[in-house]
């Protein structure tokens, strides 16, 4: 599996784990709901700049998005 792919895996689980929907992590993290869904999916080479707002918008920081990969 590709890291793209890990990566998205690993912010679906999060998400589904504290019951976020991707409308309410798109909106808290300022990006467009179909663009994360794209990074779950592992169809988009996310930017570190967007894993920030990600980890921030799920609360947690960038060493817990990365566990396990």
């Amino acid at each position: 599996m590709e890291i793209k792919s890990k990566v998205g895996k690993r912010i679906k689980e999060i998400r589904e784990q504290k019951k976020i929907s991707q409308k309410d992590l798109a909106y808290t993290s300022n990006l467009d709901r179909s663009y994360v869904a794209s990074v779950e999916n592992g169809q988009r080479n996310i930017s570190i700049i967007n894993l920030e707002k990600i980890s921030i918008a799920l609360e947690v920081t960038l060493s817990e998005l990365f566990k396990g990969l």
